[in-house]
């Protein structure tokens, strides 16, 4: 039997990424992600907002990344897996932390603000998505000049012309 291991988060970074190198030369970044959620009071009727946090890691790419986009404050999308460890603390006690390590991330909400002008590709953040898998290059642009199109004759269509006369129903 399979089995599952997957977070999904939408919350804003609480602070600033932290990015360190590995001996290796691999970029590590932590951050921290807000998630809040709000319910009602059964007893006074008020709405109650309740804030999580959860300690998010990146590797790689993935993390050079959002050391350079992501700030505190920044609206972000995580996918990624619970990893638990345990830790001694400087007191001695033994201590257990609940931690996701990332494997997509998406930039969430406009680009201003976020280092470069609006519509501007690549500049800023935005809503960028990014995974730790390296995507495969995009196929190159076709390098003929392009012409404006030609004038269609003018004629009223219903939307179906391209239709197949065969409809299974």
């Amino acid at each position: 039997m399979a089995s599952v291991n997957k977070v999904i988060l939408v919350g804003n970074c609480g602070r600033d990424p932290e990015i360190r190198y590995l001996p290796s030369g691999g970029a590590v970044a932590n951050i921290s992600i807000a998630t809040t959620s709000r319910r009602k009071d059964r007893n006074s009727g008020e709405f109650i907002e309740e804030t999580q946090w959860h300690r998010v890691t990146f590797f790689e790419r993935l993390a050079e990344i959002v050391g350079e986009y992501v700030k505190k404050g920044t609206p972000i999308y995580v996918e990624g897996r619970l990893t638990y460890r345990k830790y001694t603390d400087k007191d001695g006690i033994e201590k257990t932390a609940t931690d996701i390590i990332a494997s997509e991330m998406q930039l969430l909400g406009s680009r201003q603000g976020m280092g470069g002008p609006s519509g501007e590709e690549g500049g800023g953040g935005g809503s960028g998505s990014y995974s730790r898998p390296a995507a495969a290059p995009r196929a190159a642009a076709p390098t003929a000049p392009r012409q404006a199109p030609a004038a269609a004759p003018a004629r009223q269509s219903s939307g179906f012309d391209d239709m197949d006369d065969d409809i299974p129903f």
